[in-house]
């Protein structure tokens, strides 16, 4: 049997995770009485990662409220920047986002990731024992109720990713200061200490170096120097917080 019925009202950047027939303004849900507010939203297919203030006939409620048939419930998007409380600001990205993890690193942003599929419920798991932001796509990942933190990923366009969770979360950003290939620390090499581990040409080419203390590798201002450079200012030209080695 159907019960009763609320308006639900979905801020506008929170409609794309609806069907296409409930994107309208002011939904008619129906509700069973015992469900929590939380729960209503999920269920119309928003994660409550992106969820902001939860009002009920103008009057703010938590997620835990269980609404009653006629009420009017808005729901506002999370509110930017985004304050993550109780723990340095750091990430976890899943396997599917690998060019963004390389950029934030490359912003000198503590970011994890996984280059293997491991699974969601150990992504979940490291999320909450790391005390690390999850970064998805998958909506269903997002909705694990052991995440420490989450936040869904809206473009599949790199540039954009990485505006996204620049403007979300207004991470410091210390560019080069981290290894691009594992997010270890960046410290100055000089030529001798690390010459066996380059090739004769880039020897004979460069003078600076950097060597990652967790993996070791090299790196230098090579051929793809400039188009790092530029993803670099940009991203300090629009949301600052860092300087340029």
């Amino acid at each position: 049997m159907n019960g009763p019925d609320i308006n639900l009202t979905l801020a506008p950047e929170l409609r794309l995770f609806t069907a296409p027939s409930r994107r309208a303004e002011r939904v008619p849900t129906t509700i069973d009485g015992t469900s929590s507010l939380g729960h209503v939203v999920e269920s119309a297919g928003v994660p409550l990662t992106e969820v902001g203030r939860l009002l009920v006939d103008g009057r703010e409620a938590p997620a835990s409220y269980v609404p009653q048939g006629g009420e009017d419930v808005e729901v506002e998007a999370v509110e930017r920047p985004q304050p993550v409380p109780g723990a340095p600001l750091r990430f976890l990205l899943d396997v599917h986002l690998g060019t963004l993890a390389r950029r934030m690193r490359l912003l000198g942003i503590d970011t994890a990731y996984e280059n293997e599929d491991i699974g969601d419920p150990a992504l979940a798991t490291r999320s909450a024992a790391e005390r690390r932001v999850l970064l998805s796509r998958d909506r269903g990942l997002l909705r694990r109720r052991e995440i420490w933190a989450g936040a869904y990923v809206y473009s599949d366009a790199p540039d954009e990713q990485l505006r996204d969770i620049l403007g979300r979360f207004a991470p410091h950003l210390m560019p080069w200061t981290r290894c691009t290939a594992c997010n270890g620390t960046l410290h100055a090499a000089d030529k001798d200490s690390v010459g066996e581990l380059l090739e004769g040409g880039t020897q004979r080419s460069y003078d600076v170096f950097a060597q990652c203390g967790d993996c070791e590798r090299v790196y230098w201002r090579g051929a793809h120097h400039a188009r790092l450079e530029l993803i670099v200012s940009d991203a300090l030209a629009e949301f600052g917080g860092g300087v340029t080695a």
